[in-house]
């Protein structure tokens, strides 16, 4: 194979060159308006949302693909708090030394090379993207038992994720319960939906509008959505005090048993599902370019946004398992269902306006996550560059807000939540792998670069970091992993007829 082919594969950005476009050449800039607190509000907004309003439901109850982890949920919380807390190590140190747009994408192009940086690009096409879309159907299901509390009944064929909800439906019955109030109305609404010359109408309406409400929001200014941010967080965080407080005392110490039903396999597998529900700090990487200070800021971000979530986590999954028997726990909106099952429906009603509140956060910050990665992959020329156009009033990347915003919005109103979550939980697993090691390869290559934040005991914590987090990738299910390398394959088709040709380096070594 030509030598200068494979060599072309692996051309890197310096680090210098990097720096260079955030900070003194011309070019598309984002705006640098981030505090601390800005950076570990948006963190916190990430992370707690529909991980723990919604997703915990599915990995303790299980469903058609893989087991459930029960009650030691709690434990699989755990597991995956401790891979993501190497993780949010390595990203730190690459945050701090490299303070421009694009995350994993961005450190992988300056350590591993442009093929591995385009591999890890259209991957985080796959985290942030396709994760909007399995929250947007977790904020839907938890908006329309909001609204039913209030008297008014959104229709469920405009609303619900069906799928999910039969499924959960199906599981209780098979283990001879009863189906629970709530998954009955969705699964009778499944046969009440209208049809259209024989086609049925079933579009998620509600999933499919929040994420266009959010898209118009990150388009007019980052502070303005910092600002929301904030706010949503400050409120989020007391009602999961006050869902912490009254459902202590609903707990049955009877449901803890057996504590894993399903044994290790089942909290393996758990623990590989809710990673959906960490991704939030890494999102907070993607926000660099537009951080006061970087350096200082960024890791404090990461770090202290994680051990926050960390400890509700874990407290939450206690708490609802000893509410509610684990097997009826497969639903959009857990929560709100464990207090609607206890006839407490000014609670559930309460739980729905936290996890409102909440999951619009999350939606906030994963999408902007989203478009940052495009930006800079349109920069540097992988994309079309017209798509890396920064709006000359707002000063946002708004090109490809709105492609992004229009996509997820699109098909968050026909997906189905489970399936969405398992392919979202494998992009960022393979993204934490490349990040790790892209720690220990630059400390070899440029070991006497200044640091501002330095990874400590490289290269054993990396090296953890990607065993366990290639570990939790293995838990999860076989189709899974097809999609998976379908994905990568397309993408791979992309850069080979396209962005291999148009990157700005390529175009730089061919005038040269």
């Amino acid at each position: 194979m030509d030598p200068f082919f494979l060599r072309s594969l692996f051309r890197k950005k310096s680090l210098d060159h990097i720096h260079g476009e955030a900070f003194n050449e011309e070019g598309p800039k984002l705006k640098r308006t981030l505090s601390a607190l800005d950076l570990t509000a948006l963190g916190i907004g990430a992370i707690i949302g529909t991980g723990i309003f919604a997703v915990i439901g599915t990995a303790a109850a299980g469903g058609s693909h893989h087991l459930g982890a029960g009650p030691a949920v709690s434990l699989s919380f755990i597991i995956t708090a401790v891979a993501c807390g190497f993780c949010a190590l390595c990203y730190a140190e690459f945050a701090a030394l490299v303070p421009v747009s694009g995350s994993a994408y961005t450190y992988s192009y300056a350590t591993l090379g442009e093929l591995v940086a385009w591999i890890i690009g259209w991957d985080l096409v796959l985290e942030y993207a396709v994760g909007n879309i399995a929250v947007s159907i977790g904020w839907a299901a938890y908006f329309r038992q909001l609204c039913s509390g209030m008297g008014f009944e959104i229709p469920a064929w405009l609303s619900v994720d069906y799928r999910s909800a039969y499924q959960a439906a199906m599981q209780v019955a098979d283990k001879g319960g009863e189906i629970p109030a709530n998954l009955k109305l969705a699964y009778e609404a499944w046969q009440l939906h209208p049809t259209v010359l024989g086609i049925p109408i079933i579009f998620n309406v509600v999933a499919a509008g929040i994420v266009l409400v959010i898209t118009w929001l990150l388009v007019i200014g980052i502070k303005e959505s910092a600002r929301v941010n904030n706010i949503l967080v400050g409120l989020k965080i007391i009602i999961l005090l006050l869902f912490l407080a009254v459902g202590f005392f609903h707990i049955k110490p009877e449901n803890w048993s057996p504590f894993m039903p399903n044994g290790l396999q089942g909290v393996w597998t758990g623990a590989s599902l809710i990673f959906f529900a960490f991704i939030g700090f890494d999102a907070v990487s993607t926000a660099a370019e537009e951080c006061r200070n970087p350096g200082r800021d960024l890791p404090i971000g990461i770090i202290g946004s994680l051990a926050i979530c960390t400890l509700f986590y874990v407290a939450i999954a206690v708490v609802l398992t000893g509410m509610q028997p684990w097997h009826q726990l497969g639903v959009p909106d857990p929560l709100a269902a464990a207090f609607t099952n206890l006839g407490m429906s000014w609670a559930a009603g309460l739980i729905s306006l936290g996890a409102v509140i909440a999951i619009a956060a999350v939606l906030l910050v994963l999408q902007m996550g989203q478009t940052r990665i495009f930006f800079c992959m349109s920069r540097d020329g992988l994309l079309p560059k017209g798509v890396a156009r920064v709006h000359p009033k707002y000063q946002t990347p708004y090109i490809t807000t709105i492609l992004t915003g229009l996509a997820v919005a699109l098909i968050a109103g026909i997906s189905n939540i489970s399936e969405i979550v398992e392919l979202t939980n494998i992009g960022t697993l393979f993204a934490f792998v490349l990040v790790n090691a892209g720690v220990i390869i630059l400390r070899v290559t440029d070991p006497d670069r200044p640091r501002m934040f330095r990874t400590p005991f490289v290269p054993v914590f990396p090296l953890l970091g990607i065993v366990m987090c290639l570990y939790l990738m293995l838990g999860l299910p076989a189709i899974t992993w097809k999609r998976f390398i379908i994905w990568l394959g397309i993408g791979l088709v992309v850069y080979f007829t396209y962005s291999r040709y148009r990157s700005v380096l390529a175009r730089h070594r061919r005038s040269h």
